[in-house]
């Protein structure tokens, strides 16, 4: 809920050169420099509970920068994804920032908040048509939380968009407060063609989140482009089987998945606010798609 003291709060990132504290950040976090990034990294672990425990490397210190840390593997039995044909595995660690139907291609950011599809998916009608009645899920992830994605069901990618904008913050106090967040701030969106069929990945930029990539293109942002990118796959189309990693972050963000209409049901038991882990099942295709 928008509040007067929220507002106050989140007044300051509108304020900010978002893009350039980024970058600076992003240089920061890339630094060799084994004072600096050991010292960091003690510091994060201290501040936000990380556990190591899942980390592939346990040792903070073997890590070769902050970045490294920040976006380091899990050991190979950390998560486990449902063995179902039909289940949709949560795509990664984080918290339910909403969850639900698309109505009229609206979706549902906050209490007295929408963003609509076609904005989220770079302003394409016709791309988005297909989702107005869909279904979506939006993760966020916090500093704390493992921050590789990985698929929530087998897809052929098709197509990518990177869409330049804002880097607002994506906790739950800026996303109550700013509207039409996720349709402002930049943004990687991942098309893929699965067995429930159109589903998208869109990977969601915030401040000092200074990197978004892909496994199959590489660091998408930085440098950010002043207009939309595109790339077309379906000529040499990529399809990666749930659970394999498709994308990462720096810091926290969002993915928000979307799919098509009456396609798939989420389970009843997820709502805002709940703490998820990779691959959890989250719902299964609809029964006339299996």
């Amino acid at each position: 809920m928008m509040t007067l003291k929220n507002s106050l709060k989140v007044l300051p990132q509108y304020l900010l050169p978002q893009h350039l504290c980024s970058q600076w950040l992003g240089k920061l976090t890339h630094s060799p420099n084994k004072i600096i990034k050991n010292f960091i990294i003690q510091q994060l672990i201290n501040i936000y509970g990380i556990n190591m425990d899942d980390a592939l490397e346990s040792d903070p210190s073997v890590y070769p920068d902050v970045n490294a840390f920040f976006t380091r593997a899990l050991k190979p039995d950390a998560r486990s994804f449902p063995n179902q044909v039909d289940a949709i595995a949560c795509p990664a660690d984080g918290q339910i920032s909403q969850l639900g139907r698309i109505a009229q291609g609206q979706i549902f950011q906050a209490k007295g908040k929408q963003f609509s599809a076609c904005a989220l998916l770079g302003g394409d009608e016709q791309r988005s048509a297909v989702f107005n009645q869909g279904q979506f899920a939006t993760i966020y992830l916090s500093p704390k939380d493992y921050h590789r994605l990985h698929m929530p069901v087998t897809g052929t990618l098709t197509e990518m968009i990177h869409i330049p904008g804002r880097l607002f913050s994506v906790n739950t106090t800026t996303t109550n407060t700013v509207p039409n967040l996720f349709a402002r701030n930049e943004r990687v969106c991942c098309f893929f063609d699965t067995a429930a069929g159109p589903m998208v990945l869109v990977l969601v930029g915030a401040i000092f989140v200074s990197s978004i990539e892909t496994v199959w293109q590489g660091v998408i942002t930085p440098p950010t482009k002043n207009s939309l990118q595109h790339w077309d796959y379906r000529q040499q189309p990529l399809t990666l089987v749930q659970g394999q990693e498709m994308g990462r972050f720096n810091m926290g963000s969002t993915i928000i998945v979307l799919f098509a209409d009456d396609k798939i049901r989420f389970e009843n038991t997820l709502k805002a606010g709940a703490q998820v882990r990779l691959g959890r099942t989250m719902g299964t295709f609809a029964r006339d798609v299996t």
